[in-house]
């Protein structure tokens, strides 16, 4: 696929330049036998052949003729363009291709190297004066006037010479009917070469003009074309929506936690699968190339480097969702949260799924063998850096004094998940090798090499059609270059499941008219309306109730054993010892998360409503709420399992998501919890040596804190608005999907992503996506076709229990009477020894070669594969 948009540095000689193709390219007059109009022209006959001229009248003015042709063929839409300074970035650019009988034309800047984007120059006009298209190449003749200049420059129309660039893609353009069409790249098809102008004047550029007039259209203008004659008769219409011509087993909206297993499951299960990302790719494993200038050739991109993933709060261009009102941060890239967190990765704990909210089938022993696969492939680790070294521990040894004199225990997550109560951890992350892992490294790999398996990037699905219960197609739209627009449809035996997360997944299913009723009137209101489904076909679902988000309060203090790391720095200057340790040995203080989140502490509370409420503080070495120093640290309290505050999602008229009601502490026995948990801390740190209240201030009780609180309350784990449960949403329950996933009220769609979780669990969701999707893929597997909600799969879960006891707690300040057993083997690094098992079997490309509770192969296949890291082949 395409590397990146260039056309290399500006040749400043009036001479051939750039690339080093096969076939001759040359300069120099030429006359077109169509119109008989003489250019100073640029040919070159590789990849299908290109042809730029350019003529001038013999006093030179502000304008010129230009004659621009390209290559026919396979594929078809194929677009070519020239650079009227030379480079890509900066001059304005000229780009057409084909469509049907007619070429379309489209201004275009550019200020990196991305995608140019559609331009309307001041006071520029583009005129078409000769238009031909035959079997095998396409050929337009055009007026340009005010088009020589651009913000940083011009094209000399009096000089002796000037330099152009050239370019053509091997790609079609994703929308060929419009002008504003995304443009795929042009991979090495580019080359800046200079055209005499003197040479180019004419005494007939008059005549040319008055025997070829055209008519002065903008090339904003969308337009098909019913005539191949000179003068073009034009007509505004909508392109129609081409049709994919393949179809697929499954259909996976979304390439995120959930998506990503999704996807692997099914094409693992021999099924075709189609996943469908609306973002653009993020590590460089998969085609990202957003990258820190000090990277080099090192094979990574911001989203690889953990020490960099607080980069997402500075810029977060071109990768948080844009359609989503009020200030919520989502990523709409591939991996979704797991390309841009800070790969928090822990088991659950019995009472994330043991309580009344869960349904059955769905209880802890049903998950903990998802679980287990979980955590088989994905490494755990609390050593990030390869030099099996934790970075920043004086946060966690501060930490320390502070609470284990006050009887809180150190334990390892992992290896005991149910201890919640007055306990802290070394913070563990999905990381691996000293870059992300998680499932883009994992999942997405094993998926990626089969031959079921397509990925789409840049695509956003706008919404699926839908003939009753059944869904019949899905409609795509591309929002950025790569992207693709269609409608692909969906066979009698085909299913689609979407993992988009909590707004996404509830946009479509608005847009589609699946939710309450109020919501569909929006979108029928919208622009949408011509073309959504009836509303007698409308399935009115609570789509958007029961949205929860873990309620967050900062806590901020300083200490003068603190010494804080700027992380954000770090981007575009790090310290050259971190940096060339990180290069060289994926080490060091970039090895970390950012801004150092290296310690996480919990505890439990029964509230007022007699429920057990827990909260997860994780400490980081920054200021928050205003405050400033190099020696402070910020505690994010969440409460998480247990709270019962709820929210509301809903749709607005521009087709944004947005939060309608707040899911913040809305509830008195929640208030309880979090007032408690304050003032735990105070209690715990006032009178350590040395440390400073910031926030609450020295003195301030908790629940004046609260109270008074300046800060927000969002933590950005959204959960719940397509709840499951077997009480059906069209008849008064809750439920949008059954225990199998299944949307209540169609045949063969899916929901697999945090909407369907029905109470907030432990914070950090990622482990917990995984999971379900895990057991979400097993049951709808074995889920006969087109069944009807509410039934049953032929799934068995085997019942296993934790080695740890479970803990409850009995009161605000009560610890467990039940003893806390630590496993005499720690995970803290990702790092293990190959040995060859005793049948002497070794793993394929892409296989699984170690890993928690590993018992398979332990070798790579000699000549296939080579070892990648402790837990796979490659």
């Amino acid at each position: 696929m395409p590397k990146v948009w260039d056309i290399v540095a500006t040749v400043a000689a009036v001479a051939i330049g750039g690339a080093n193709y096969a076939l001759a390219q040359t300069t120099g007059a030429y006359t077109d036998s169509r119109t008989g109009i003489v250019y100073q022209a640029y040919k070159n006959p590789n990849y299908g052949g290109y042809t730029f001229g350019i003529a001038i009248p013999s006093s030179p003015t502000n304008e010129f003729i230009g004659l621009l042709e390209g290559p026919l063929g396979t594929p078809a839409n194929r677009w070519a363009g020239v650079s009227l300074g030379g480079p890509m970035n900066g001059p304005t650019l000229i780009v057409a291709w084909p469509n049907g009988n007619d070429v379309v034309t489209s201004f275009r800047t550019a200020s990196n190297w991305i995608e140019p984007t559609p331009l309307t120059p001041t006071g520029a006009t583009l005129t078409k004066m000769n238009v031909a298209v035959n079997s095998t190449h396409w050929s337009l003749t055009f007026r340009c006037i005010n088009c020589n200049t651009w913000a940083s420059g011009s094209l000399d129309l009096t000089g002796a010479a000037a330099v152009f660039g050239y370019a053509q893609s091997p790609y079609s353009v994703v929308t060929p009917s419009s002008p504003d069409s995304s443009l795929q790249p042009h991979d090495n098809s580019f080359a800046n070469y200079g055209l005499p102008l003197t040479s180019a004047r004419s005494a007939n550029y008059a005549t040319w003009i008055a025997q070829y007039p055209g008519g002065t259209t903008s090339t904003t203008t969308s337009r098909t074309t019913t005539t191949t004659t000179t003068t073009r008769t034009t007509t505004t219409s909508v392109a129609p929506l081409p049709t994919y011509t393949k179809t697929f087993d499954y259909i996976v909206i979304g390439a995120g936690a959930g998506g990503m297993v999704m996807a692997d499951r099914l094409s693992e299960a021999g099924k075709s699968v189609l996943l469908i990302e609306r973002g653009p790719p993020s590590t460089y494993q998969h085609g990202g190339r957003i990258q820190p200038p000090w990277v080099g050739s090192a094979n990574l991109t911001r989203f690889d480097i953990p020490g960099l993933c607080n980069e997402i709060w500075h810029n977060s261009s071109g990768i948080a969702c844009t359609d989503i009102s009020g200030g919520v941060m989502a990523g709409c890239i591939l991996g979704g949260g797991t390309a841009i967190n800070s790969g928090l990765f822990w088991k659950p704990q019995p009472y994330d799924y043991d309580n009344t909210d869960w349904p059955v089938g769905w209880k802890y022993n049903d998950m903990t063998p998802y679980v287990n696969k979980v955590f088989s492939r994905i490494p755990s680790t609390t050593t990030p850096s390869q030099d099996g070294q934790r970075y920043g521990q004086d946060l966690y040894n501060l930490l320390y004094s502070v609470l284990q004199p006050k009887g809180w225990n150190p334990i390892d997550a992992n290896a005991q998940p149910d201890q919640k109560n007055r306990t802290f951890v070394h913070t563990p992350y999905m990381y691996s090798g000293g870059q992300r892992g998680g499932p883009l490294a994992t999942y997405l790999v094993s998926a990626k090499a089969r031959s079921n398996f397509q990925l789409w990037v840049n695509t956003a699905v706008v919404k699926l059609n839908r003939n009753g219960g059944q869904i019949t197609g899905v409609v795509t739209e591309a929002t950025a270059a790569g992207g693709m627009r269609y409608l692909i449809n969906v066979s009698t035996s085909g299913r689609v499941i979407l993992s988009s997360g909590v707004f996404n997944t509830a946009k479509i299913l608005f847009r589609s008219g699946i939710g309450p009723t109020d919501a569909l009137n929006v979108v029928k209101a919208s622009t949408d309306g011509p073309t959504m489904i009836d509303s007698s076909q409308w399935i009115n679902l609570p789509v958007g109730s029961n949205l929860h988000d873990q309620d967050n309060t900062d806590l901020v203090f300083s200490h003068p054993t603190i010494t804080s790391y700027d992380f954000y720095a770090a981007y575009s200057s790090p310290i050259p010892a971190d940096r060339d340790k990180y290069l060289n040995q994926r080490a060091g203080q970039l090895a970390e998360a950012a801004p150092n989140c290296n310690t996480v502490f919990f505890e439990s509370f029964t509230s007022s409503d007699g429920r057990v409420r827990q909260v997860q503080w994780t400490a980081r070495k920054e200021p928050s709420l205003g405050a400033a120093g190099d020696d402070m640290v910020t505690l994010s309290l969440y409460l998480t399992a247990g709270a019962t505050s709820r929210g509301h999602l809903t749709i607005q008229p521009s087709l944004n998501t947005v939060v309608d009601v707040l899911p913040y502490l809305n509830t008195q026995a929640d208030i309880d919890a979090k007032v408690k948990a304050i003032q735990s801390w105070i209690n715990v740190a006032n009178n350590y040596p040395n440390l400073t209240f910031v926030y609450p201030v020295k003195g301030q009780n908790a629940s004046d804190y609260l109270t008074n609180y300046v800060g927000g309350h969002g933590s950005n784990h959204w959960m719940g608005t397509c709840r499951m449960g077997t009480d059906d949403g069209r008849a008064g329950g809750k439920a949008v999907v059954d225990t199998n996933t299944q949307v209540w009220g169609t045949l063969n769609l899916f929901v697999v992503d945090a909407s369907i979780f029905p109470s907030t669990i432990t914070a950090n969701p990622s482990a917990y996506i995984l999971s379900v999707a895990e057991r979400a893929a097993a049951k709808i597997l074995a889920l006969a076709l087109n069944s009807n909600p509410g039934g049953s799969s032929s799934t068995t879960t085997s019942r296993t229990t934790t080695t740890s006891s479970r803990t409850t707690t009995t009161s605000s300040r009560t610890t467990t009477t039940s003893s806390r057993t630590t496993t005499t083997s720690i995970r803290t690094t990702t790092t293990s020894t190959r040995t060859t098992t005793a049948s002497g079997a070794t793993q394929t490309l892409y296989g699984q070669c170690a890993g928690v509770g590993w018992t398979g192969p332990t070798v790579c296949a000699s000549g296939s594969c080579q070892y990648q890291n402790a837990y796979y082949c490659k």
